[in-house]
């Protein structure tokens, strides 16, 4: 077991591996992926790190649907699309069928999230401008939401300007 010095230079043993991750884990939720690459970069080698994150598994403590579903929600509250969501769950290690049924199964009215962010970021006012109507959709893309749904609300929005 290695040591180390503490603030006032007394040393002090190096944490087990499955403590560490069980720290980062107290702070938030991490994926089985995420954890593996802080204990590495914390100087935990393969086994022991895959042996702690075995055995956290087990005990329920990390979990990798729990995280999935804790991500899209937050994600989601924060006005990101489902290709932002698509692309940070498949970053964190994520079946791409795994990655559908939780989009799915979080049933979020996309074009209303999408709606809602513009509503949030440029005011209840519509425009005919298309210059405007460009920075809207843009915005939207960078949120992650699909071409179709940007160029649905950015349109709706425009009409119902007419039909006023």
């Amino acid at each position: 077991m290695s040591r180390r010095r503490d603030k006032s230079g007394d040393e002090k043993p190096k944490p087990s591996a499955y403590d560490k991750a069980l720290g980062l884990l107290a702070r938030r939720e991490h994926s089985r992926r995420e954890l593996k690459l802080k204990l590495r970069q914390r100087g935990y080698e393969g086994e022991e790190a895959g042996a702690a994150l075995d055995r956290l598994g087990e005990q329920s403590y990390q979990d990798d649907d729990r995280f999935a579903e804790i991500l899209v929600r937050n994600r989601s509250g924060q006005g990101y699309g489902p290709q932002r969501l698509r692309a940070e769950l498949k970053s964190h290690g994520l079946s791409d069928a795994r990655i559908r049924e939780l989009l799915d199964a979080a049933g979020i009215d996309w074009t209303a999230l999408a709606a809602a962010q513009l509503r949030r970021r440029y005011g209840a006012a519509a425009t005919v401008d298309p210059a405007e109507r460009t920075r809207w959709a843009q915005f939207l893309l960078r949120r992650g939401f699909a071409a179709a749904t940007v160029r649905s609300v950015t349109h709706a929005e425009v009409d119902e300007t007419a039909d006023d």
